[in-house]
């Protein structure tokens, strides 16, 4: 029983105020409050009063809360990032309304929007990487999605690791090491020769784990040849490889939420076409809500450029040199991982030399 009852209780049996506050160790002015907080709202005195300030100014207005819970609504059943990052983006570009990304993040929790994860590990046991510059390191992965006749089909991609930007979204009935040289080429011929490339340790990008059999795969020979640092995760740790896996995921989780599914390989690669033509906020590339989104006139972190010269060697040198010429870019500086909405914190890969001094 709380001292609130006791004390009201005391006073109502016919005991003194004075009395009451010796028994009870209180003062007789608290006590006069309390009886007429409960002459005025009778049980509700014995439930001690809020300390919330009556009033906020800072508080975030109302129409800005729900506001962020609109959006959130509107990008998850689109098939689209909800998180902090996009729904700050879409505040500032569409709304003219700047929300700080723990803001936006504390109105959906107490919304209940965001589910709570206690069986992942927590943010603070990863160790966070990213490459500094564009071209520096090219993760690459593929994953699987199934048609509309139950046909399953393989999406292979190449992603900057700087940029997040998809260099390369193709859908194959099975991917195969000569398919992903090809694609690896392609992408070569656009955006220019990456310092190093980040993959699992799938036979298609290398036969490390193959007990020695039948030597390098195609991947590694092209890499080998163009002077290309290999990197891969270790052995059942997608997290290495989290930016491109993140991608993944964002990716089928927009194609699932599109109205008219896939119902053969040259569908399903339109539609890739169409989600990696968009840039999405923070530099990130992915489905994009472009009908009430256009592309930024520049997108936050640019294009790799294109290699002047058909197999250069990737010496300090080298990469000082493109590094000059990306001095504008805002990729120069290290930027943390976001989470959120935005992708999961990855740890380094094990490499002999780290993706930020891989030259």
């Amino acid at each position: 029983m709380s001292k609130r009852r006791l004390v009201i209780t005391a006073v109502l049996a016919g005991q003194s105020l004075s009395e009451v506050a010796r028994t009870y160790g209180v003062s007789q002015g608290w006590i006069s409050k309390l009886m007429a907080r409960h002459h005025l709202g009778g049980d509700a005195a014995f439930e001690p009063l809020s300390r919330a300030p009556a009033t906020s100014p800072a508080a975030t207005p109302p129409a800005t809360v729900e506001l962020v819970q609109w959006l959130r609504k509107q990008l998850t059943d689109a098939g689209l990032d909800g998180g902090a990052d996009t729904i700050g983006w879409h505040l500032t570009h569409h709304h003219a309304t700047t929300v700080s990304r723990a803001t936006i993040k504390r109105i959906l929790v107490r919304a209940g929007a965001v589910t709570p994860e206690p069986s992942k590990p927590p943010k603070s046991s990863y160790l966070r990487f990213e490459a500094d510059q564009p071209n520096e390191t090219w993760q690459s992965d593929f994953t699987h999605y199934r048609l509309l006749d139950g046909t399953d089909v393989e999406i292979l991609t190449w992603l900057g690791d700087c940029s997040r930007y998809a260099l390369s979204v193709t859908a194959h009935r099975r991917v195969t090491g000569p398919i992903v040289l090809a694609s690896f080429r392609n992408a070569v011929a656009a955006y220019g020769l990456p310092a190093s490339t980040l993959t699992d340790n799938g036979l298609v990008f290398t036969t490390r784990f193959a007990g020695g059999k039948g030597g390098r795969n195609h991947l590694e020979h092209a890499l080998r040849e163009l002077n290309i640092i290999q990197k891969n995760g270790k052995p059942n740790h997608p997290q290495t490889q989290g930016k491109v896996e993140r991608f993944q995921q964002s990716l089928k989780k927009w194609l699932a939420a599109q109205p008219v599914q896939p119902a053969t390989l040259a569908d399903i690669q339109a539609l890739l076409e169409q989600s990696s033509s968009s840039t999405t906020p923070a530099g990130r590339t992915g489905p994009c809500h472009t009908a009430t989104r256009p592309r930024p006139s520049t997108p936050p972190c640019p294009r790799p450029l294109r290699a002047e010269t058909a197999a250069p060697t990737h010496t300090t040198a080298s990469v000082a040199t493109r590094s000059t010429r990306q001095a504008a870019s805002p990729c120069a500086s290290p930027a943390s991982s976001a989470t959120s909405g935005s992708g999961e914190p990855t740890p380094e890969p094990t490499s002999p030399c780290s993706s930020k001094t891989c030259t």
